[in-house]
């Protein structure tokens, strides 16, 4: 349950109810995120942004999402993101690989496994290894290593925001959300 109240879109300023209006999936952490009324638009528009413009690989990026979520003990945000890491051609055997905090596991190939230590690394260090960081540019340019930072850092946000009020969590929309968004 909750720790603290959802807010009702109804009762919400007009830019959180138009925001509400183009959501999707009106999903409860979006309710939550919309306590902060004033950030709301924003995290909604950079999450969107992460999940539909960025140019790092969306199978990579969904994989260091469930790393985030893993490693912040963040289900819900495990729960929403696992059908998205499967469409994006994330495999069971890699999905459950994270699940089991194996981010070194045969079925990563090289540049998979390289992302998920420098989202380790960013996780629990607040920085990549000067070592991670001088193997990051052999497979990735730097607005690739920026974007995959920023994306580990809004869905650190995410898991702490959710974890921290208690989200409760409801059916995982499937890919609804991220349909929604992707490039096409």
């Amino acid at each position: 349950m909750a720790r603290i109240p959802y807010l009702d879109p109804n009762h919400a300023s007009d830019e959180v109810r138009t925001t509400f209006a183009k959501l999707a999936a009106p999903l409860n952490v979006f309710r939550m995120m919309a306590q902060a009324q004033t950030n709301f638009r924003p995290l909604v528009r950079l999450g969107t942004s992460i999940l539909s413009q960025q140019t790092l690989d969306a199978k990579l990026r969904e994989l260091a999402i469930l790393r985030v979520a893993m490693l912040s003990g963040a289900r819900y945000e495990w729960i929403q993101h696992v059908p998205i890491a499967r469409a994006v051609g994330a495999t069971d055997e890699q999905i459950e690989a994270l699940e089991r905090g194996d981010a070194g596991a045969p079925s990563f190939n090289t540049r998979e496994r390289l992302v998920l230590r420098f989202t380790t690394e960013v996780v629990r260090d607040v920085r990549a290894s000067d070592a991670v960081m001088v193997e990051m540019p052999t497979c990735f340019t730097p607005q690739e290593i920026v974007e995959l930072i920023l994306a580990i850092g809004f869905y650190m946000l995410m898991a702490r925001l959710m974890e921290t009020t208690g989200v409760d969590l409801e059916p995982a929309p499937g890919t609804a959300i991220y349909d929604a968004v992707k490039p096409r």
